[in-house]
């Protein structure tokens, strides 16, 4: 009875604090302006299918496409182990499913099993490929510090909940043997009997019964921990890949919106017909997290921060200092930065923030200037985040809102204006139209 009440307080506990940062992280997604959803709702979910769940743009890279699906199936299927475990601390019951599965739940167990080794193994390979031989892409500043650690700490959350599993099954598998009325059979767990046999056949029932406790505590623990540690990481892709993918743009990537207002005035200008239904506007591009689409504030928690986008940038392979991880991860910083203000300052309306700063106290005009508009990042993203929208926004703010720019750039917006075309023509354009 003491277990089950400890089970209730810690687990109310847990989904209550989570839940609370989850709608945290809805509302600050929704300071961005809204987005609508066009395409089919089934080329949607093929996305969301093929990249989310499927992971297809992470075999574009074998080594760590395939070493990533070993620690995403084993974390898929542990799920099911877990709630198990959940009910049986609910009702205090032991392997609730034991009994109602029979052969299938060996299986089932044996499968977790297999997958959790080879996730166990991919987990050294990953803190070996950050830590001893360092990969290029994980060794870039906006990695430094947090992100850095971050991305250990959920390796090492995963070794303990491995061992978490080891233990409580082969554990188990000897007090079937000493306690069958407490204890279900589960069947032969090939990798679990090999523990118990080596490591745990010594033991007394007493130390026994202690591991196997301790075991299922572990992995309740750490799966706890991670829900609640997972607002504040990297990991939220897990579950937001999903909605990211869902609602990423349909559109060709290589397609680049225009301004409403400006392109309407364009039309203007040709002597084309124009919109008259489109308002003028006082504001163009993005100076801060408000004039973005929610769309964008979501890939920004959605971001797996892999640095497969700035690794295929040809400004940061060449030395720029434009990295599109960090447009992205800065943009996520400084939208937890003006979420948690509001909150502080118990803030009704948003529209009516302003802390004196922007985007641009986190992104340098270097970096946006420094894209090409490539693509290059756009395609490389596993989950279809496109940093370079934002990238743009920001610069349009900076050219048409504080007349700014590199120097470099002023002629040929001066001819652009003057002449309707890039290069500074002596005459109009469109002059030749009018000769005979």
């Amino acid at each position: 009875m003491i277990q089950i009440l400890i089970f209730l307080i810690i687990s109310v506990y847990v989904f209550y604090k989570a839940t609370g940062k989850f709608y945290e992280i809805y509302q600050n997604i929704n300071l961005g302006k809204p987005q609508p959803t066009g395409g089919s709702s089934s080329e949607r979910l093929r996305n969301m299918v093929l990249f989310a769940l499927g992971q297809k743009k992470m075999f574009s890279r074998p080594v760590s496409g395939v070493f990533h699906l070993f620690i995403y199936v084993a974390f898929l299927f542990t799920q099911l182990e877990l709630i198990e475990i959940l009910l049986d601390g609910l009702f205090g019951k032991h392997r609730m499913f034991a009994s109602v599965l029979g052969g299938f739940y060996t299986f089932l167990i044996n499968f977790i099993e297999l997958i959790s080794v080879l996730a166990f193994v991919a987990t050294f390979v990953f803190l070996f490929r950050r830590n001893i031989i360092k990969v290029l892409r994980f060794r870039k500043p906006e990695l430094n510090g947090w992100p850095s650690l971050d991305a250990n700490l959920i390796l090492f959350g995963e070794i303990l909940l491995i061992t978490g599993i080891f233990t409580m099954n082969s554990t188990d598998q000897l007090l079937q043997q000493i306690n069958p009325s407490h204890y279900p059979s589960t069947g032969t767990l090939f990798l679990s009997e090999i523990l118990s046999e080596n490591v745990f056949q010594a033991q007394s029932e007493g130390l026994l019964v202690i591991l196997e406790r301790a075991g299922w505590w572990l992995h309740l623990l750490v799966i706890y921990g991670f829900i609640l540690y997972l607002p504040y990481s990297k990991h939220l892709h897990i579950f937001l890949a999903f909605p990211n993918s869902y609602f990423s743009n349909l559109e060709s990537r290589g397609k680049i919106s225009n301004i409403p207002v400006i392109e309407n005035e364009a039309r203007g200008m040709l002597g084309l017909n124009q919109n008259d239904q489109i308002e003028a506007s006082e504001s163009f591009g993005a100076k801060d997290i408000f004039d973005l689409d929610r769309r964008t504030l979501l890939a920004s928690y959605s971001c797996t921060e892999c640095g497969r986008c700035t690794s295929v940038c040809p400004a940061n392979i060449t030395g720029k200092k434009l990295s599109p991880r960090k447009i992205v991860m800065d943009i996520r910083d400084r939208l937890e930065e003006v979420g948690r203000n509001i909150k502080l300052n118990k803030m009704e309306k948003a529209t009516s923030y302003d802390d004196g700063k922007s985007l641009f106290d986190y992104i340098s005009k270097e970096e946006i200037y420094a894209c090409t508009t490539c693509n290059a990042c756009v395609e490389a993203c596993p989950i279809l985040i496109n940093p370079m929208d934002p990238i743009l926004q920001l610069r349009r703010y900076d050219i048409l809102m504080n007349s700014g720019g590199p120097s470099d750039w002023l002629p040929m917006f001066n001819s652009l204006e003057n002449n309707q075309s890039v290069w500074q023509l002596p005459e109009s354009r469109d002059a030749w139209t009018t000769k005979a």
